[in-house]
């Protein structure tokens, strides 16, 4: 424990394509010795530091030793990011998606993959069946998901079987310290169960020396680096401008809308003057706008009129 916080960073390993940077060496090294140490850890990096880079490299790491395969939970929302960020980064990973009604109904599919992916959702109605597999890791994505011990997702994760465990969230504390108290209970079964000095510290909130000391003691099991600390290994801020023509049908309704709002507000001005035109001319630079994106977002009679920046996003 005392050497968590001086953990070698590592190197991408082999059959990894990209190059992290150095706090994500880093926090590899540092995600290779709880798993070499058995403890499950939290890595709490600000949102957009690439957690889920640093969980596949480890994955790529551990792929020829593992005993198991390894488990993602995430949001539904989450599953696509997980599923095509793998491809990029460890495409020599087997990856399932074990969500919908397609979904392996046996465990011999799942203990076949390198990488599973699944919900919050899905767990909860298949918990027999990812319970009887053992993984070789366990890994909760926005693991606040679990924050209320009681819920039934908190349960879930908690029967699951593996070697290692570990925990990704951007905000560990959303309102109180103690939302910590599940969240460490799934990554280190017994371990806060067996400090009631710990749990008192959790459970007691607001005083600023007890909310030190508690961190302290979580100190190694926990990881967090925000973007001001890491900022010299982010690179430059860069900015795209793509120019959208419009065309078609959306190019005829700006246009007449635009006459319209020009003829009226010009009136308007003459009569009452700028200021007292002013809600007038915002409504108008609204509509425009709207139209510009999409003119469903004024008439829904528009819903698949083409837009030409939705084409040119998707």
């Amino acid at each position: 424990l005392a050497r968590a916080k001086e953990a070698v960073p590592l190197a991408e390993p082999a059959g990894f394509r990209g190059e992290l940077r150095p706090y994500q060496r880093a926090g590899l090294g540092w995600l290779a010795f709880l798993g070499e140490a058995g403890f499950g850890g939290c890595l709490a990096d600000d949102m957009g530091l690439g957690k889920t880079v640093q969980v596949l490299a480890l994955v790529a790491r551990r792929s020829k030793s593992a005993r198991g395969p390894v488990l993602v939970v995430a949001p539904m929302s989450l599953v696509f990011n997980w599923q095509s960020e793998a491809a990029r980064f460890a495409p020599n990973l087997r990856v399932l998606v074990h969500h919908g009604t397609a979904r392996a109904k046996k465990s011999a599919a799942i203990e076949d993959a390198d990488l599973d992916l699944t919900t919050y959702g899905t767990l909860l109605r298949d918990v027999k069946l990812l319970a009887d597999v053992r993984f070789d890791l366990v890994v909760l994505d926005e693991a606040q998901a679990i924050k209320n011990p009681s819920s039934q997702s908190a349960k879930a994760v908690r029967v699951l079987e593996a070697d290692n465990r570990l925990a990704l969230t951007g905000t560990p504390i959303e309102n109180r310290v103690g939302d910590l108290l599940s969240i460490f209970e799934f990554l280190n079964p017994g371990l806060l169960e067996g400090s009631r000095a710990l749990r008192g510290m959790l459970d007691g909130g607001g005083e600023l020396e007890t909310v030190k000391l508690a961190s302290r003691a979580l100190a190694p099991f926990l990881l967090r680096r925000t973007k001001e600390e890491v900022l010299k290994d982010l690179p430059a801020k860069t900015e795209q401008v793509v120019h959208c023509e419009l065309e078609g049908p959306q190019r005829r309704e700006y246009d007449q809308l635009k006459k319209h709002y020009q003829k009226e507000l010009l009136a308007k001005v003459d009569a009452v003057g700028m200021e007292k035109a002013g809600m007038n001319v915002l409504e108008a630079l609204l509509r425009l706008r709207q139209a510009a994106c999409h003119l469903a977002l004024i008439d829904p009679d528009h819903a698949k009129t083409r837009s030409a920046k939705l084409d040119a996003l998707i």
